[in-house]
């Protein structure tokens, strides 16, 4: 008896000592554990609040046409509270001046690409180095030629556009006489589009036509001469589309210097302020106007949907988004149309 009590007596600390310890250890595997979650939870959170960025690249930054693009985008990218990478040429459309800004972006590891392909042809390799760097590329306006690995492609109804802006002109000067084609540009996927609906309406028209087309590059000025040599060889001109924004500021400018304001009867596309005051004036007697704050609002959602995950279910691969036609006649209800800077 005496023993087993002594021997209770030295046990029993030793057993406390060993409780303790095991409750001390268990306590610290709850409490490391416990750390880890909240390690955990806390690269969730962590990851979570990096912003997703998006690089948005247009075809000419200083043209009206996408500054209003620019404005749809900013206000989507605040809605949707991404990061808006916004960067393009100031001064020349072309993919010589594109191309470095693709390039910088994909560089700096953007979540998505949006993009305006100056060229169909010469911007495919910007969509083949983000494809192998598995970036997701939306077009907005023009496209490239293979359109295969792009999440979507937006753009106006280019080749309706063409076909409203011939049957306007025609109308315009009596179903009949020589007309003329300002173009933008030999490539982008839009004039193309463009000229060919205007090509194919005026087939409807025997007694019209077509004497000729040159391209502006986005360049006013360009336009300016083309038209000022066009007047002189045809001074019977009848009528002139101007297939884009700059070129029809450049037609406008030709016009006023050879006296022909409002009787060469001009029908433009796209809607800068200063070619709906010009249309106030009569010296453009149509606008085919486009939406592309519209069309950059939609491209951000996209981008953002395919980034994230979400709803990509409704994402479609290629939108095409009405055009509105703006007349003199109609402005108070199409004015709104203007593009916005």
């Amino acid at each position: 008896m005496v023993r087993n009590t002594l021997t209770s007596v030295i046990d029993t600390p030793r057993l406390s000592a060993l409780t303790r310890a095991a409750r001390l250890a268990a306590g610290a595997l709850v409490v490391g554990a416990l750390g880890f979650h909240l390690l955990a939870a806390d690269a969730v959170a962590e990851e979570a609040k990096k912003q997703i960025t998006i690089a948005f690249i247009p075809g000419i930054a200083s043209d009206p046409f996408f500054k209003a693009m620019e404005l749809g985008a900013r206000n989507k990218a605040k809605e949707l509270g991404v990061n808006l990478m916004w960067q393009g040429s100031a001064s020349d459309y072309s993919p010589q001046t594109e191309m470095p800004f693709v390039d910088a972006a994909l560089t700096n590891g953007v979540d998505a690409l949006i993009l305006v392909p100056t060229d169909p042809n010469a911007m495919q390799p910007a969509v083949t180095r983000a494809q192998s760097m598995k970036i997701p590329v939306i077009t907005v306006d023009t496209t490239v030629a293979d359109q295969s690995y792009l999440t979507s492609f937006i753009t106006g109804d280019n080749i309706d556009g063409g076909h409203q802006a011939a049957e306007t002109l025609a109308k315009l000067i009596g179903d009949k006489g020589k007309v003329f084609i300002m173009s933008g540009s030999a490539s982008a996927t839009t004039d193309v589009a463009r000229e060919k609906g205007f090509r194919e309406a005026m087939k409807q028209h025997p007694n019209i036509e077509i004497v000729g087309i040159e391209y502006a590059n986005s360049q006013p000025a360009n336009a300016t001469s083309a038209v000022n040599t066009i007047l002189l060889k045809y001074p019977d001109l009848a009528g002139i589309f101007a297939l884009d924004g700059t070129s029809g500021t450049g037609t406008v400018a030709a016009l006023r210097n050879a006296n022909k304001a409002g009787q060469v009867k001009l029908v433009g596309y796209d809607a800068y302020k200063t070619e709906v005051d010009a249309l106030k004036e009569g010296i453009f007697t149509a606008l085919v106007a486009q939406q592309p704050a519209k069309e950059a609002d939609l491209a951000l959602q996209y981008a953002y949907d395919v980034v994230t995950g979400k709803d990509v279910g409704s994402i479609q691969k290629t939108v095409v988004i009405p055009n509105v036609v703006i007349t003199k006649d109609n402005l108070p209800e199409t004015e709104k149309y203007m593009y916005v800077q």
